[in-house]
């Protein structure tokens, strides 16, 4: 695919915003109660295979489709979140998108960023602080690795807390890889059910188009793949891929000016556990067992209102631990309950609808991809990748659960149609 094209999103950005005002030009009073916030633009850049362009233009490329599917002028625009690129990000990222906003977000705690990102301006957005923010990624991580570029220092601990584990070869891979050897010893799970999740996860992938792989998956094959690191065979293992992705969020006052129906923010959670191994507990129980809670709590929502679920899904171990502290299940049967298809579209609980980390794309810091899949699915823009309830419905309520680092954080949302 051609690459996009590098740029502000329209033009370059007013010296000082404009006072805003609602659908029918009277003037908004930022604070006076609490507004409802909702999604208003979601979109992809090219992702999977794209070589040629820079991040920043992958940023570039997502942000003029999310705000062009909103619907919006870009001068709405007063809020900004970026993370992962550029020393004074999200300055840097703004600037070549020609914005110049009076609300900023660069939080920073891995894959989780994006969902705890959007807490931040949900309640910003809430209270009156900022209208309308974008959160934009962008990745070349599979062309960086093919180009045999160095974008940044992937040592991490060289200081800190961690550089008393890092000597013994404790990478990312291995961390995660003994939190599931953990979990199989304490509740016999099994590889087959870890494979199971890949296989669900490649099924759910075969009809999105810009899903990187899409070929069916069995359980023998992920068992029989490349061992990594014991017991994540290959395919138990995220792609690594380029693109990008953006996320436009606004007070509901711009609802009646926007494209399409807007996808409401619900309720939300975060919550941090530890980066050393040693300051971890329970190896069982990942920090979603907070953010999970809290954003439930903040909904007025149970596990058992939820349509469908996107968890970030670096390892398949991720996604059957997350499903236990979500409340989907109980601790230590989250084995049993990713069996037999429940995490298929037409499953009891369908989860990573694109097919996920493992089979559509990662990029780097995925998190920004759940939301942007929730939204099309509550939308109904999932095409034939599309989730429907009994009758033809749609779904009503969805949840996206990032985590990051190694299960050192965790931001959960539920966005509803209504």
């Amino acid at each position: 695919m051609p690459g996009p094209t590098p740029g502000p999103l329209r033009g370059p950005a007013p010296a000082s915003a404009p006072a805003p005002t609602g659908p029918a030009g009277t003037p908004r009073t930022p604070g006076a109660s609490r507004r409802r916030v909702a999604v208003v633009g979601v979109a992809l850049s090219d992702c999977g295979r794209v070589d040629g362009p820079t991040p920043y233009a992958l940023h570039a490329q997502a942000a003029r489709r999310a705000l062009a599917d909103s619907g919006l002028d870009r001068s709405v625009i007063d809020g900004f979140a970026s993370a992962g690129l550029g020393i004074l990000a999200p300055v840097e990222v703004a600037e070549y998108l020609g914005l110049r906003p009076t609300w900023v977000d660069s939080t920073s705690v891995g894959g989780s960023t994006w969902e705890v990102m959007a807490a931040h301006a949900a309640d910003a957005i809430a209270a009156g602080h900022a209208n309308a923010v974008l959160l934009v990624y962008g990745s070349t991580a599979r062309a960086d690795i093919k180009a045999r570029r160095r974008t940044a220092n992937l040592s991490f601990g060289a200081r800190g807390p961690l550089q008393f584990e890092v000597p013994y070869g404790h990478t990312l891979i291995a961390k995660y890889a003994m939190a599931a050897r953990r979990h199989m010893h304490a509740y016999g799970t099994t590889l087959e059910q870890l494979a199971s999740v890949a296989v669900q996860a490649r099924a759910n992938a075969a009809t999105n188009p810009d899903a990187m792989f899409r070929d069916p998956l069995t359980v023998d094959d992920v068992l029989a793949s490349e061992m990594i690191a014991d017991p994540f065979t290959k395919l138990n293992c995220c792609i690594r891929s380029d693109g990008g992705c953006a996320v436009l969020l606004a007070a509901e006052d711009y609802v009646p000016d926007t494209a399409k129906a807007p996808v409401w923010v619900l309720g939300a959670g975060a919550s941090v556990s530890h980066t050393t191994m040693s300051e971890w507990e329970d190896f069982t129980v990942s920090p979603a067992a907070v953010s999970g809670r809290l954003a439930f709590e903040r909904a007025g929502l149970t596990p058992a209102d939820v349509d469908l679920a996107e968890i970030y899904d670096a390892f398949t171990y991720m996604t059957l631990v997350t499903l236990e502290d979500l409340g989907f299940c109980a601790k230590g049967e989250g084995g049993a309950f990713v069996e037999k298809g429940r995490l298929l579209r037409g499953g009891e609980l369908p989860v990573n609808t694109d097919g996920g980390g493992l089979s559509a794309c990662h990029p780097g810091m995925r998190g920004l991809f759940l939301l942007v899949e929730a939204v099309r699915q509550l939308r109904g823009e999932a095409g034939a990748g599309q989730v429907l309830k009994a009758g033809g419905r749609l779904p009503e309520v969805a949840l996206a659960s990032g985590t990051g680092g190694w299960f050192c954080s965790s931001g959960t949302l539920l966005l509803g149609r209504s």
